[in-house]
């Protein structure tokens, strides 16, 4: 059974968690990381392995392709500068209806994902290059399905 009496929680944990700095919190979690997991697994577990897995990325690989993306009334844009013509050819284009993934730019088996700022329609969009910019052009879609969840007591 997982040990919940090592966690503090209490009436006053809430301003303590709000009133402390950044690092403070890191230290906060280590120590009950360090209090509660290794008596579950032998002391074998490494602190600093959970902490690190869960930090964000590095930054240089954010954004790669430089690419912006924003919405108008009807249509989402997506613009990638691409200096040389001749990776168009193995450029590849995939989208969901909320992510735009592109293949082989600016080598051939990279893959970036881009997030689009409103959900696309599956069909009618287009993609265009010219003065050194591809500008894909995705159809807006207002059609989100909402399901109504009926709460019932137990």
């Amino acid at each position: 059974m997982f040990p919940w009496s090592f966690f503090p929680f209490n009436k006053d944990m809430k301003n303590k968690l709000q009133h402390m700095k950044p690092d403070e919190i890191d230290q906060f979690i280590k120590g009950i990381m360090g209090n509660v997991m290794p008596s579950q697994s032998g002391g074998t577990l490494n602190t600093e392995d959970i902490v690190n897995h869960y930090k964000p990325q590095s930054s240089h690989q954010t954004n790669v392709l430089k690419s912006t993306a924003f919405e108008t009334h009807d249509s989402v844009f997506v613009r990638i500068p691409i200096k040389d013509e001749s990776l168009l050819k193995g450029l590849q284009i995939y989208h969901t209806a909320n992510q735009l993934m592109v293949e082989n730019i600016p080598e051939l088996g990279n893959k970036h994902s881009i997030t689009l700022p409103a959900m696309v329609k599956k069909k009618g969009s287009t993609a265009k290059y010219k003065d050194g910019i591809l500008e894909i052009r995705l159809i807006k879609t207002y059609d989100i399905q909402y399901s109504q969840i009926d709460v019932t007591e137990i």
